[in-house]
């Protein structure tokens, strides 16, 4: 961490953007789910100087009232974006009032659902906005599955997903952004706990595990391996059945 050039691989991203817009979107706008944390408010600042402002649409989704709601606006304001506030709320709760009335529902489906709302609000923008929509995971975020499957690990371009949490907030800094948002405490919005508190441990220890090769105490290495394990398949594509036609097959097929 100590020899990562933030400015240099800020402006290498900005450029990756950018060729990226030119060959999936010329002309289109970068859609981004702002939370107000340092993954939303790198990827919009990064956006900014790639597109310019005016290619880039924040999309607020507070779930009923959001205390920090505070943070996402300052971010809007202090890039000058454009943005709408689509309170997903009443969303959740119909889908939940749905499925509730018909079987039990787990604690994980009450926990990932929010997610996967957002998700579908922000392409329902991105297609009225002739827009991309940008994934704001992270590489430290995807090791060990800390994001949800259709929800925020999807996306159309993912700018962050080699970069880890400590170099996310590197790069913010490099960018000039509120030290209010770079390093406002992780959390997921969903579980009423940080990130640091529901994984077991500090992101500081994951990065240097997974960047450096520095190992964490025995029990934190077993639990960061293992759930490393246990999601690789969210970062996988969809396994499929491989139908191969016979020979018999292809001789009708060109007959």
């Amino acid at each position: 961490m100590a020899d990562f050039d933030a400015a240099r691989v800020a402006r290498e991203c900005a450029a990756w953007i950018a060729d990226w817009f030119e060959k999936n979107g010329p002309g289109c706008n970068a859609v981004i789910g702002i939370s107000g944390g340092k993954d939303s408010s790198v990827t919009a600042a990064l956006c900014c100087a790639a597109l310019g402002r005016d290619r880039v649409f924040g999309v607020l989704m507070p779930q009923g009232v959001q205390p920090d709601i505070d943070y996402s606006e300052l971010l809007c304001e202090h890039l000058g974006i454009d943005h709408v506030t689509v309170n997903i709320g009443d969303t959740v709760q119909a889908v939940y009032d749905a499925i509730g009335d018909q079987l039990p529902l787990s604690e994980q489906t009450r926990i990932n659902l929010p997610s996967r709302i957002r998700m579908a609000t922000l392409y329902a923008v991105s297609q009225s906005k002739n827009g991309r929509v940008a994934n704001t995971c992270n590489l430290s975020e995807d090791h060990v599955g800390y994001s949800t499957r259709y929800g925020d690990s999807a996306g159309d371009f993912s700018p962050l997903s080699r970069l880890t949490a400590g170099e996310v907030r590197a790069i913010g800094r490099a960018l000039g952004l509120p030290s209010r948002l770079v390093d406002k405490v992780p959390t997921d919005g969903l579980c009423g706990q940080t990130d640091e508190e529901k994984l077991g441990f500090t992101y500081d220890m994951l990065d240097a595990y997974i960047r450096d090769g520095v190992l964490p105490p025995p029990d934190i290495k077993e639990r960061i391996d293992r759930l490393n394990r246990m999601n690789r398949f969210k970062l996988e594509l969809m396994p499929c059945f491989e139908y191969t036609p016979d020979e018999k097959e292809k001789t009708h097929a060109t007959a």
